[in-house]
Order: structure tokens, then C-alpha cells, then sequence
């Protein structure tokens, strides 16, 4: 892969950009927010690690500019930060995963490795629920022919629920299928997927595809939720 490396710790920066070089990646590093967006917002990358606390421009507000933009290159956000709302709000700016210092070279070779599968789409079928349509292998998904933006974490989630249409899924079952170290996630950051799912493929549509099942976890509507 060819992956972007934004990170103010020159040491830190240097020790990644070697070690991904010495598992075969092609690797370009910059420190300063406002090279960072630039740099991302070009497309040339499979994957950015992204740090959050950067001179100039915050990794989330990275995400955000380049989500608004339309750029959708997967995010791995690194941070001194560690809890729930500091994931979620880096989540809701846009990126894809999220890793907090001190990390494993391990942990984080692995979760790069499955943003980049995530990203191909891996070949799968088009998957359907009413008007909803949603094309793994073109990373796309539809509502009645309107494209709707997805992170690669946000489209693996919908993929696996989707697949799953009509049947009620344990938020560990997607958690297990998801994530690579659900061993070491709370499952509770399944909500926060399925919350934002909710304000993209429903909210604007006044559908309700999505629909929690109390004790259980989620099931998708086979009808897309038809009102």
C-alpha cells in the first residue's frame, strides 16, 4: 500500500515510516497539519495515519476537511487521547479507525492491513434492503439512486448487517466481525456506528432501515424501512 504518515513526532514518524517501508509499503511522512491536508487531499494514498494534536489544522479537523471535500481515503487516527468520547469524536469527523499511544507496531500493521481490504470492497455482491443499495467491491452506497458518503468502517458495518437483512445481530456479533482486536473493544462503539449510519442512509430519507432490537442488538428491514 502507499500510505501517508501525518505526525509531529519526528521520531515517531521516522520509527513508522521504516518499519512500513520494511514490510514492502510505500511510505510518505509529513509533520504539520496543513502539509498533512494537503497531502491527503491529493488521493494518492491507500491509507493516512493521521495524528490528532498537530501544528496547524487538528487531525480531526483533517478528517472533516477532507470528508467535506469528497475525499475518502481511510483514516487510522493516532492520539495521546484515550476514551470513548475522544473516539467518538474522531469517528464522527470522519475517520475509520483509531488507535491510541502508546501502540503495538503489530496492532497497527494489522488494522492498516484490513482498512486497505476494506477499501477494495473484496469482490462482494451488491447488497439491497428496499431502495438501499450497497456495492462493496465499488466501496458505494445508494438510496433510491442518491449516493450516500460512507467511511470504511461505516460501509463494513452496513455490509454486515445488510447480509444479514431480517435477522437480529448481537452488537458483539458485528464487533467480531468488524473489528480486528474486538477482544479488546467495548462493544458499545457499535452504537456509535449505527448511530451514524442512521443520520446517512435514514434521517435524510425519513426511513427507518435500521432498527434496535431491545436485549438483542440491530436488525436491518428487509423492505429498507419503508415508511
Amino acid at each position: 500500500m502507499r500510505i501517508l504518515i501525518v505526525e509531529d513526532e519526528t521520531g515517531l514518524a521516522d520509527s513508522l515510516r521504516q518499519g512500513l517501508a520494511a514490510e514492502g509499503h510505500l511510505v510518505d511522512a509529513v509533520h504539520d497539519g496543513h502539509r498533512g491536508l494537503e497531502a491527503a487531499l491529493t488521493g494518492a494514498y491507500d491509507v493516512i495515519v493521521l495524528d490528532v494534536m498537530l501544528p496547524g489544522p487538528s487531525g480531526y479537523e483533517i478528517c472533516r476537511r477532507m470528508r467535506a471535500l469528497g475525499q475518502w481515503t481511510p483514516v487510522l487516527l493516532l492520539t495521546a487521547k484515550d476514551g470513548e468520547y475522544d473516539e467518538a469524536e474522531g469517528l464522527d469527523a470522519g475517520a475509520d479507525d483509531y488507535l491510541s499511544k502508546p501502540f503495538s507496531f503489530v496492532v497497527l500493521l494489522a488494522r492498516l492491513r484490513a482498512l486497505g481490504r476494506r477499501r477494495g470492497g473484496g469482490g462482494a455482491p451488491p447488497l439491497r434492503a428496499g431502495d438501499l443499495v450497497l456495492d462493496p467491491a465499488a466501496r458505494r452506497c445508494l438510496r433510491g439512486g442518491v449516493e450516500i458518503e460512507l467511511t470504511a468502517r461505516e460501509l463494513a458495518v452496513l455490509q454486515y448487517l445488510m447480509a444479514n437483512a431480517g435477522r437480529a445481530v448481537a452488537k458483539r456479533d458485528i464487533l467480531d466481525e468488524v473489528w480486528d482486536f474486538p477482544g479488546d473493544t467495548d462493544a458499545n462503539i457499535v452504537e456509535v456506528y449505527v448511530s451514524s449510519l442512521r443520520r446517512k442512509i435514514d434521517a435524510p430519507f425519513g426511513r427507518r432501515t435500521i432498527v434496535t432490537v431491545h436485549g438483542t442488538g440491530y436488525r436491518i428491514a428487509a423492505d429498507g424501512g419503508r415508511p
